[in-house]
């Protein structure tokens, strides 16, 4: 009884909060608003009427609530053709990205592949050391496929980082299984098909959800790689967004002209256009959402 006690005393000293705790959930408190706030004031100034937003009345809360903004952004030929294009975009990369990592971190997990130690090495080499923009520049020229949408796809299948931790994950599937099948005649291939790829749906729905993110949200290629005649059809959303933000770009609406061109009309619209294109990405998080918990603890040290 006396024991027994003692644990129960012992347990409930365990499960009090200390200073230590208390600073860890102050950090990201902190952290988690400085996400947040701004996201709020962005939708708050999208809703808010252009007067409150020259007198700097809008902060968190919309104020004099329009959503003539709203109606001018979706009324935008050239916008709503960018964001279907950097939908089909990120779609296309991510399932290539995807079948990329798989076939470069599979062969890695194999004892028997000659060179492995080598190859990794190569691989990891260019985490670390990049040629530059200029090579780049001149090795997409001389590939063909600058000034074409393949320049958005291509040059970033396949990401070390993440390749690493899909062969880190491979190497967590018990060895038993691979030799089951081994024993049963089935080739490498069967055993990637039909028992790594069931069992690494968590890694696969995050990897995928980190190339979609940084597809999603990548411009600077496109500004780079994307400047020849004809080839703004193929500018991703964030590099309108971009080219809206810097006044470069302008977008249709049916109010009188004078109106349209006031200040705080403008910075309505900004902050409506940076509202819709974030919409789509996060739609995703909640489809993942179950793999991702899982997933974000890929290549953790177990004990």
């Amino acid at each position: 009884m006396g024991d027994t006690v003692k644990v129960t005393r012992r347990k409930s000293r365990l499960k009090q909060p200390t200073i230590g705790d208390w600073i860890i959930v102050g950090v990201m408190i902190l952290l988690i608003l400085s996400c947040i706030l701004p996201v709020l004031t962005v939708v708050a100034r999208s809703f808010s009427d252009p007067g409150a937003i020259m007198r700097q009345e809008v902060v968190f809360v919309p104020v004099g609530f329009h959503v003539d903004a709203y109606a001018d952004i979706l009324n935008d030929g050239r916008f709503m053709r960018s964001l279907g294009w950097t939908a089909i975009l990120t779609v296309m990369f991510t399932l290539l990205a995807l079948f990329m990592t798989v076939l470069a971190a599979y062969p890695l997990t194999y004892d028997q592949l000659k060179g492995r130690k080598i190859i990794t090495l190569l691989i990891i080499f260019t985490m670390y050391f990049h040629a530059g923009t200029i090579p780049m520049f001149l090795l997409y020229q001389r590939l063909g496929i600058l000034n074409t949408p393949s320049v958005l796809i291509l040059p970033g299948l396949i990401s070390v980082f993440l390749m690493i931790i899909m062969r880190k994950f491979f190497l967590g599937i018990p060895e038993s299984l691979k030799e089951s099948a081994e024993i049963d005649g089935a080739s490498p291939f069967t055993i990637l098909i039909k028992i790594y790829l069931p069992l690494s749906t968590p890694a696969l729905a995050t990897l995928g959800l980190m190339y979609a993110v940084g597809r999603w949200n990548g411009f600077a290629d496109a500004l780079m790689f994307l400047t020849g005649p004809g080839t703004d059809v193929y500018h991703p959303i964030q590099l309108l967004l971009f080219q809206i933000l810097q006044g470069q770009v302008g977008i249709d609406t049916t109010l009188d002209p004078g109106v349209a061109a006031a200040p705080g009309r403008i910075e309505t619209v900004r902050s409506a256009a940076i509202v819709v294109a974030m919409v789509p990405i996060l739609c995703v998080y909640p489809w993942l959402q179950k793999y991702f918990v899982s997933g974000v603890t890929l290549g953790a040290v177990k004990c």
